[in-house]
């Protein structure tokens, strides 16, 4: 009998010393790595690793590193933790997908993470975007599995992407392909638009204060300033933008199919458009704008040819005259205007700037027809009609 008592209490024991160090023994990394993307972050992002409890509070341990090089990677090597739970910050100018140059400001991106088997941790718009309602699902006693997933796929419902992703935000890479990747491109996209850098920030801290507490975006006015961009994007011109660029960092890149959910989002979407980035005044410099969409019956001479441009965007303009009509320009009063030498094709030379021209109609007849973003087919038309 005291054998037996002896060897359960010495199991005892041994169970206890068990527990223990299973709580206790530390996570090592020998390497973690990553990359950062809206496009790619460039060299000098500072990326700042902190260590978090089972809650997602930080214990206030910090690894602290940088992007080295412009393909928006980093690495850190001998990583210890007490939890498997960390949060990324990266703060730093990236690539600008859709109008082909570094962003002119800083972006901050986050990702939280259960690193207990990966040793890569991406940080992009999607980890992003789901950090808040992670935390707040975690918070009302979800598993971080679960809330990961749940705040993943409500991130995406906001687009409209009706594939539920099987990958972790954290792993995707939009230089890579796949349906997970080209889903993450899409977003980056639609959200980036012709936005400035403080313009983006707004809009992604918006979104993900919305979605905190049910996951939906109840604010209809930050979806139709989504809607209000996608339409004037030049997908064509983005892939173009992002091949060079790899090519240029001599990466292998594979741009997923980020098309087909671009237009899953314009041709599937309920946000309303509620401005343009292209319009056209009732007035310009010189007089009432012979481009205002809204008038067709014009009298007297002496009309401004006024288009106002968001940055990254163009417009050119055709008239023809339908009844034998002429047109004239007066010198030395165009601003931002390329004028064709038959003064029937004006074509803006800056985006983000003001076009102004003074024009004389004579009386007739005339069409005229807007091409917005290089587009090879009219965006829309009117005909006008000149009187003295």
């Amino acid at each position: 009998m005291k054998k037996v008592l002896l060897c359960l209490a010495l199991i005892a024991v041994l169970a206890g010393c068990e527990k223990e160090n299973s709580v206790d023994d530390p996570i090592l990394k020998s390497n973690l790595s990553g990359a950062v993307q809206k496009g790619p972050f460039v060299n000098g992002t500072s990326i700042a690793i902190n260590e978090l409890e089972e809650d997602l509070s930080q214990t206030g341990k910090t690894f602290n590193t940088q992007i080295t090089n412009s393909q928006g990677s980093f690495e850190i090597n001998n990583v210890e933790l007490a939890s498997n739970f960390v949060h990324l910050q990266a703060n730093g100018f990236y690539f600008n997908e859709i109008l082909g140059e570094q962003s002119s400001a800083q972006l901050t991106l986050n990702a939280i993470s259960d690193i207990s088997h990966k040793t890569t941790i991406n940080v992009n718009i999607l980890s992003h975007l789901e950090k808040e309602r992670v935390e707040y699902l975690i918070g009302k006693g979800s598993s971080f599995k679960d809330a990961k997933a749940q705040a993943q796929n409500e991130v995406l419902d906001i687009f409209g992407f009706s594939s539920e992703a099987s990958q972790s935000s954290e792993l995707l890479d939009i230089s890579q392909s796949g349906d997970n990747n080209a889903m993450l491109l899409a977003a980056s996209v639609i959200l980036n638009g012709y936005r400035t850098e403080g313009e983006l920030t707004e809009l992604l801290s918006n979104i993900s204060g919305d979605l905190k507490e049910d996951g939906e975006l109840d604010d209809s006015s930050l979806g139709s300033q989504l809607a209000n961009h996608v339409g004037y994007l030049d997908v064509e011109e983005i892939r173009n933008n992002l091949e060079t660029r790899y090519e240029e960092l001599d990466i292998d890149a594979e741009i997923p199919n980020f098309e087909k959910y671009i237009k899953e989002f314009v041709e599937g979407t309920d946000f309303e458009i509620t401005e343009y980035l292209i319009t056209y005044p009732e007035n310009g410099e010189w007089g009432s704008n012979i481009l205002d969409p809204s008038r067709t019956e014009y009298s007297g001479f002496n009309w401004s040819l006024s288009a106002h441009l968001t940055h990254g965007t163009s417009v050119k303009i055709k008239t023809t005259a339908l009844d034998g009509g002429e047109i004239s320009v007066a010198l030395g009063t165009s601003l931002n205007w390329e004028v064709s030498k038959d003064l029937n094709e004006f074509t803006s030379s800056k985006s983000g700037e003001k076009c102004d021209l003074l024009i004389d109609f004579f009386p007739g007849s005339y069409l005229i027809e807007y091409f917005e973003m290089n587009s090879e087919t009219p965006t829309f038309s009117k005909e006008i009609t000149v009187t003295e």
